[in-house]
């Protein structure tokens, strides 16, 4: 079974800044996750991708919060949406 795509949006959020999310379905989990989702969740300002989500193989589960990465602790899809919204919200100018 190959990966499917399960979401794929990107959202113009202002002139020069925009989100795009994608997440697979993988028949094996990647290489450092537990669950059998692949995804790169991302927030990009005036062409520098400030946010990012992913679980590249041999990583697991990470964010990119500006040039800090750290551990993410992935529980659902619909937990990792939200943590990725509330981060967008966080960097985004009142």
């Amino acid at each position: 079974m190959k990966a499917s795509l399960l979401l794929h949006e990107r959202h113009q959020l202002a002139v020069d800044a925009f989100v795009e999310m994608r997440i697979w379905r993988v028949p094996e989990p990647v290489r450092g996750s537990g669950h059998d989702l692949k995804y790169a969740l991302a927030y990009v300002v005036a062409g520098v991708c400030v946010l990012r989500y992913d679980n590249e193989a041999g990583k697991g589960d990470h964010r990119h919060l500006g040039t800090i990465e750290t551990d993410y602790t992935f529980s659902t899809p619909e937990r990792l949406l939200a943590d990725f919204w509330n981060d967008v919200d966080q960097w985004r100018p009142e």
